[in-house]
């Protein structure tokens, strides 16, 4: 039977939503294999994170506390999951996919000798089959068939992991939040040697800007601009005005990140954020394959654009074709005066 060890992840004191999604998905893979999951939260100071978890139906909330850990510097941390993988005899390693695991879960498999993939989106039990090796033995159909997005969202890949223990990232899309369950996990320290951690990566700061509006990954609406844009300040004014109107996040395509209009960390894509609000609004995006890899899980998607043949239509729920130096303002104040 699967034993799932889940990594939380979390920021300034507050957990990733997306880590409830790793959560949804270690219920479905212990429920249909009737294993079980244990959550592992690394930090320092993070008995409040830890908490927060009791109640998604884990055997135990671990936590590994230490001055040493205060960062999420990868060295570190991937060395702390393979000392818990080892100690609680884990055999699926699972996170949320996002920059936080694609930096410290390769190092961890690496660590373990273990196979990994990324971005998951579904998981079943394997059926016996000759191909795999399995059939007439007591392992038939105990192994999973993992699917995962390839090449920008264009391949589907189904692939099987061997290995003692498998290393994954999962699209947050794919799995929904689990329910809270009783009775509450237990809460379990984890012993951290801080003289044998590794000290490869010095952490020497961060530097963030306090946007005052929610992260693109966890908002439920995200607005989107593009190439249309032609300024930083016609992009606050158009995108983050539509954006704080609806409550919602800003976005951007990688053209307007070339151009020094917005920030690295605004965009959306390939080589950008993965997002899955469940309204997406691209303004003056054409919706090149890169960036729909990044947006093509919302619910809902909208597209303002002014060339009725741009692709973006193609994926789009609702379209509305147009200039969005006209349409923007205009969109805004109806919608004030709707919360009127």
């Amino acid at each position: 039977m699967p034993h799932l060890l889940v990594i939380a992840e979390h920021d300034d004191g507050q957990l990733k939503q997306a880590t409830l999604s790793a959560v949804g998905f270690a219920r479905q893979v212990s429920a249909e294999a009737g294993g079980a999951f244990e959550v592992l939260v690394i930090g320092q100071g993070v008995s409040g994170i830890a908490e927060s978890l009791r109640g998604y139906g884990a055997t135990t909330v671990l936590i590994a506390d230490s001055p040493a850990l205060q960062h999420p510097v990868a060295d570190k941390y991937a060395q702390v999951i393979a000392d818990v993988v080892r100690e609680r005899h884990a055999t699926m390693v699972v996170a949320a996919a996002s920059t936080f695991s694609k930096d410290i879960l390769p190092r961890a498999a690496a660590l373990l000798d273990a196979g990994m993939l990324s971005d998951v989106i579904a998981v079943s039990l394997s059926p016996p089959s000759p191909l795999l090796g399995k059939e007439g033995t007591e392992e038939a159909g105990e192994d999973f068939i993992f699917k995962r997005v390839m090449f920008a969202g264009n391949v589907i890949a189904t692939v099987r992991l061997d290995g003692a223990v498998k290393v994954l990232t999962v699209r947050p899309a794919a799995f929904a939040p689990p329910e809270k369950v009783d009775p509450p996990s237990p809460l379990v320290p984890v012993a951290v040697d801080e003289t044998k951690l590794p000290a490869h990566i010095t952490y020497e700061g961060r530097a963030a800007k306090v946007a005052g509006r929610p992260d693109s990954t966890e908002a439920r609406v995200v607005v989107s601009g593009g190439r249309a844009i032609k300024s930083a300040e016609d992009f606050e004014r158009l995108i983050g005005g539509l954006a704080d109107v609806l409550g919602g996040a800003v976005g951007c395509s990688r053209a307007l990140v070339d151009a020094g209009i917005t920030p690295n960390e605004l965009q959306v894509g390939q080589t950008g954020k993965i997002v899955a609000p469940d309204l997406y609004i691209a303004v003056g995006i054409s919706g090149a394959i890169q960036h729909l890899a990044g947006m093509k899980d919302a619910k809902v998607i909208v597209a303002i654009n002014k060339d009725p043949d741009a692709p973006i239509f193609e994926v789009a729920d609702y379209g509305l074709v147009g200039d969005a130096y006209q349409i923007v303002p205009a969109l805004i104040e109806r919608l004030k005066q709707t919360d009127r």
